[in-house]
């Protein structure tokens, strides 16, 4: 069994595979890589399932040691990731040999960057998934939901079945603008037309009070005239608006209920571009009809699909 040894642990870097399902109704949430989309294509290049589990890097300051030889693969953010000092290619797999050390600095482009080895990272599973949620203590190498620590092995098995690149043209472009398409809810109908306007129309900016449960958004503040509601279970993407009138729009992490009004949801595509979201970083609500956001997204499944 070959792993990495973690010898600096980042400020938020943890182990996250495709996530836990069937079990919000216990109040358990799901968890998972924010950026699935960058996490799939990770697995993909070594040949594993997509869902793998991988390490999910935010914002870098992360250092590990090669204990044995292996193919590894990097996508999603530029985090100045160098193999013994040699920037690495981001979107590309790359080999390591027992000794050597891989670090990530800090954001060059993006927020989030996975790092996938063959097979998945080794870890205990709880409800299928070993999916890191530290609000809930569950998940990760130890089982308890605790972010990589100095001295936790990140282990794997055998080699990569495949070595593949990523088609260029198929790499996501974080340089363009944060466009994110919303598919509007119920409560959409009970926001002002003023509100409506403004939710379409301005630069969101993101808050730095923003996590793996959500990210807030300020800018001109939204107002809801609707009745009061009952708490109701909440979608990966949901878009609430508290009485502040700043949206948060809810991720992987976040509570299983609630009971503000939710202006709508983002698509997975969109969701999956928010990751990647610096905070300070502005971006676009683009509202979206259900049929469009399904059809894209099954174009980006099948380009996974055709790709192997």
């Amino acid at each position: 069994m070959t792993a990495l040894i973690v010898e600096k642990a980042g400020p938020q870097a943890s182990v996250q595979d495709g996530g836990r399902f069937g079990v919000r109704h216990l109040g358990l949430t799901q968890g998972g890589a924010l950026d699935w989309l960058a996490q799939h294509w990770a697995n993909w290049m070594l040949g594993n399932r997509l869902d793998a589990a991988v390490v999910e890097v935010t914002l870098g300051g992360l250092q590990l040691r090669c204990e044995g030889e292996g193919w590894l693969a990097l996508t999603g953010a530029d985090l100045g990731a160098t193999l013994d000092g040699q920037l690495l290619d981001v979107w590309r797999p790359f080999k390591v040999r027992a000794g050597q050390q891989l670090c990530f600095a800090s954001p060059r482009l993006g927020l989030r960057a996975y790092l996938a080895v063959p097979g998945g990272v080794r870890a205990p599973l709880l409800a299928g998934s070993c999916a890191t949620i530290a609000r809930e203590g569950v998940g990760g190498l130890d089982g308890h939901g605790s972010g990589l620590q100095v001295d936790d092995r990140l282990a794997w098995e055998g080699q990569a079945s495949v070595i593949r690149a990523v088609p260029p043209a198929l790499i996501p472009d974080l340089r363009a603008p944060a466009r994110l398409e919303l598919i509007l809810g119920a409560q959409a109908g009970s926001f002002g037309g003023q509100s409506l306007f403004d939710a379409f129309d301005q630069a969101w900016t993101v808050d730095t009070r923003s996590d793996r449960m959500g990210v807030r958004l300020t800018g001109t503040p939204l107002r809801y005239d609707g009745p009061g509601l009952v708490s109701e279970g909440i979608p990966l993407g949901a878009v609430q608006v508290p009485p502040d009138g700043q949206p948060i729009i809810l991720l992987n992490d976040r509570q299983t209920i609630g009971g503000y009004p939710r202006l709508g949801a983002l698509s997975p595509l969109a969701v999956a571009r928010l990751a990647q979201c610096l905070p300070g970083e502005n971006l676009w609500l683009v509202p979206q009809v259900t049929f469009a956001a399904q059809q894209r997204h099954r174009r980006c499944l099948q380009a996974l699909r055709a790709a192997g």
